[in-house]
């Protein structure tokens, strides 16, 4: 399940070997900490950190609507994966259905247009209406 980008020292992702399906993080070899898309680690400031492969799963930290640059309102959303580093990326589903603690599942690891991962609401949005 890990594996680390060839040629490279610090663990960089390598666009070559993504799949469209797939969200990759890092781990510290050293102290075990996860984290998405960086150079160091948080913790212990290593840089030997591998790649390896999200499962896909993670609960909705904090989730907002944003106005600007866009044509019609967007969700933008921090998700805690299962393995413990924190994404920020889209869920989709109605807005007004989307908050903290609502469990999500990867739908795809990078939007065309934002570059961003896409989740969607893994329990029904509307159950505190029923």
């Amino acid at each position: 399940m890990a594996s680390q980008a060839a040629g490279s020292a610090a663990g960089l992702l390598d666009p070559a070997t993504r799949d469209a399906d797939t969200l990759l993080f890092q781990r510290c070899t050293w102290c075990g900490t996860s984290m998405y898309h960086r150079l160091l680690c948080p913790v212990c400031q290593g840089g030997d950190l591998r790649n390896e492969r999200s499962e896909g799963t993670g609960t909705v930290r904090h989730a907002t609507v944003v106005h600007r640059n866009t044509p019609a309102a967007r969700n933008v959303s921090l998700v805690e994966m299962a393995e413990g580093f924190v994404v920020r990326g889209r869920v989709m589903g109605p807005l007004i259905g989307i908050h903290s603690g609502d469990r999500v599942r990867l739908s795809t690891a990078e939007d065309p247009v934002r570059g961003e991962p896409v989740f969607q609401l893994v329990d029904e949005p509307y159950r505190a209406w029923t």
